[in-house]
């Protein structure tokens, strides 16, 4: 059986690097679909590429959280949002302020601006996603996922959130303190919710997870993640993003782990990467596909 993969580029329009890379990575055929942070400066640039090659599979990367230190931005609602900004006007840098702050309602009024700043200039979105993993609820907040799958389910979205999770896949950054177990009858509740609302899902995602060694030299990144993507399951959905960038001067005054997106995009704009997960029976697919493919398993 084939093994299904979507790589996703996320933070596209983060920053014009971030756009660079990923316009060349798809005219490389090295990811197939990418998701675009609206908030965020070059967002209308990576909109319009999108609109103009409706070839590629392109979503919305819902951003709830700005993370940077030095490169910050707020809601796109410019009303009905004060729960969801931090004392500077800036949304919150960390998932579990955004999730023991946040108004349900404005979270929904958020999101829908976000999308509709999309379409208006432009982008027919294929699929929606979150930044950080802001939207899952695993810091507590049991409302944020359920209103998004609403907001999916009205609009025809599919969206990233995998039917279970398995135990090897769990990256270091989860919350400690959230059992596996405990965590599986989460995701279990919200696909109950996401089937009733018919929002397609995938299986599987593996969650980019860097270690020591694998920081230690382009060579055993390289080695290291054609490891877990080759062994995919077999005749599921499997996803992973990556954060593909450029090397500039903009991208290191952005992130210390400029390097770990310059990677990104090496790797996967190189063909043999493409050509070596093929050998191993990996499809590359998108969100189309996920659609078509659940509507199919539907009858």
């Amino acid at each position: 059986m084939e093994k299904y993969l979507i790589i996703n580029a996320d933070d596209f329009g983060m920053c014009r690097a971030a756009n660079l890379a990923t316009f060349d990575l798809f005219e490389k055929g090295g990811i197939s679909s990418s998701t675009i942070m609206m908030p965020c400066s070059w967002a209308p640039e990576a909109v319009r590429w999108a609109a103009e090659h409706p070839q590629y599979a392109v979503g919305i990367h819902l951003t709830l959280t700005s993370e940077w230190k030095n490169y910050k931005w707020g809601p796109v609602a410019q009303s009905g949002t004060d729960s969801l900004r931090d004392e500077f006007g800036y949304l919150y840098p960390e998932c579990d302020e955004f999730e023991s702050n946040c108004d349900i309602d404005e979270v929904e009024t958020e999101i829908r601006a976000q999308i509709d700043l999309a379409k208006k200039l432009g982008l027919n979105p294929t699929h929606l996603d979150n930044h950080m993993g802001s939207l899952y609820g695993f810091n507590g907040n049991m409302q944020v996922m359920p209103k998004t799958f609403e907001i999916c389910g009205e609009l025809g979205y599919a969206f990233r959130m995998f039917r279970s999770l398995k135990r090897e896949f769990i990256p270091s950054t989860f919350p400690e303190d959230l059992p596996f177990n405990l965590l599986n009858m989460l995701v279990s509740g919200y696909v109950a919710i996401a089937d009733e609302l018919n929002v397609p899902l995938i299986d599987n995602i593996l969650f980019p997870d860097w270690n020591d060694e694998m920081l230690s030299s382009y060579e055993k990144y390289r080695e290291g993640i054609l490891a877990k993507l080759e062994n995919i399951p077999e005749g599921e959905i499997t996803e992973t993003f990556i954060h593909p960038s450029l090397e500039c001067d903009e991208l290191k005054g952005i992130t210390s782990l400029w390097r770990c997106r310059v990677w990104e995009h090496r790797l996967f704009a190189d063909p043999t990467t493409r050509q070596h997960l093929e050998s191993h029976g990996v499809k590359y697919i998108d969100y189309r596909d996920v659609v078509r493919m659940r509507k199919e398993q539907q009858g």
